[in-house]
């Protein structure tokens, strides 16, 4: 999938349009996903299969849906989906409260032995 931002596509949306022939472009408003450029002369099954990683990306990144839900729904392998989020910018890892509580207990663990 192109990715593109806004900057970018308003000094050249020709670029865009023709990418969009080819597959959904995705277009990003600082570094996220903000919305996705469909080109209307290719059939609804083609469109779906190009607008479903986006789609899951988006999902994934808002924490409607896990990983594993995300990857079923862009329809790509998992390896190929975390490369796309990763594409994109979004991380895979969310470090919460839980994760930074074990890096400190890691920490004090590598300092104790």
């Amino acid at each position: 999938m192109y990715a593109t931002n806004v900057r970018d596509l308003k000094k050249n949306p020709s670029l865009a349009l023709r990418q969009a022939r080819q597959e959904p472009v995705l277009i990003l408003k600082g570094n996220e996903p903000d919305a996705v450029l469909l080109h209307l002369g290719k059939s609804l099954a083609e469109t779906e299969q190009g607008l479903r990683p986006a789609l899951a990306a988006v999902l994934y990144r808002d924490g409607v849906l896990s990983l594993g839900g995300a990857a079923r729904l862009s329809g790509l392998a998992l390896v190929d989906f975390i490369q796309h989020l990763d594409d994109l910018g979004i991380e895979i890892v969310k470090a919460d409260e839980t994760v930074e509580q074990e890096a400190r207990d890691v920490g004090a663990w590598l300092k104790s032995s």
